[in-house]
């Protein structure tokens, strides 16, 4: 391989700016192969190299072009292929956004699949049957024949655009039962953590009722003294009588 090619091939995969120094380590080992004596020689190959291709690129047989940005180089489309560009993206489809229990669905599928809806159902522990509509109407899902039992209930499994859209080579990139579960669980413990301090803090300051009930001790030292029959004692009461009743002095 050329390299003039191989400058292109880098520059087209990076994802950023790549700079010149990153390009000479990259391909030093075959510059040097191609009979270059030293490093300073190494890269002013590189350098002159790049100056090509920039300039190749610079045609108008090109609707991109190789630009230096923040210290490296990197292509991106010319300013008058722009409207071009804007049409095409927003030609493109706007991303899928389910509800959770399309997510939940969606998961059985992907892990199940084929799978039949009484499956998916007994696994979610809801009718599913409206949502398996969502999925089929956004092509996430498509129909795999029909399972050979009673009532032959119609199969379901997912999609090439199932796998574009979350970027998986085939349904064996998914993680397994063991990875989703764990991920499950530290989501589930990340929420469930807030919601403990919360309620640590409100119990916290929250102060108990005070008790101002009177102890039946207390309430019996209150209480008058009662005679052997019961009736509370009267004899201040005769005295007084007797004092009232008796002949005034003249």
């Amino acid at each position: 391989m050329s390299l003039k090619a191989q400058l292109e091939a880098i520059i087209y995969a990076a994802e950023t700016p790549i700079t010149l120094d990153q390009i000479i380590q990259l391909v030093k080992d075959s510059v040097v192969a191609a009979g270059a004596a030293d490093d300073a020689e190494v890269k002013s190959r590189v350098r002159s190299c790049l100056e090509e291709l920039a300039g190749e690129y610079g045609g108008s047989d090109h609707g991109i072009e190789i630009r230096q940005v923040a210290g490296g180089y990197r292509m991106s489309t010319k300013p008058e292929q722009h409207e071009v560009v804007r049409t095409y993206a927003r030609s493109l489809k706007p991303p899928v956004r389910l509800s959770l229990p399309a997510l939940e669905t969606l998961a059985v599928i992907s892990y199940k699949q084929p799978v039949t809806v009484p499956e998916i159902n007994d696994i979610r522990g809801v009718d599913s049957g409206g949502v398996i509509g969502t999925l089929l109407d956004r092509k996430l899902i498509t129909t795999a024949g029909r399972k050979q039992v009673i009532g032959r209930p119609i199969l379901y499994k997912t999609t090439k655009e199932f796998l574009m859209r979350f970027g998986l080579k085939d349904v064996n990139e998914l993680p397994s039962m063991e990875e989703f579960e764990k991920l499950v669980a530290e989501s589930f413990q990340a929420e469930l953590i807030p919601a403990e301090s919360a309620a640590a803090e409100t119990f916290s300051t929250t102060e108990p009722a005070s008790d101002t009930s009177t102890s039946e001790e207390e309430e019996e030292s209150t209480r008058a003294p009662k005679n052997s029959d019961g009736r509370e004692s009267a004899s201040s009461e005769r005295e007084e009588i007797e004092k009232s009743a008796a002949p005034r002095a003249k």
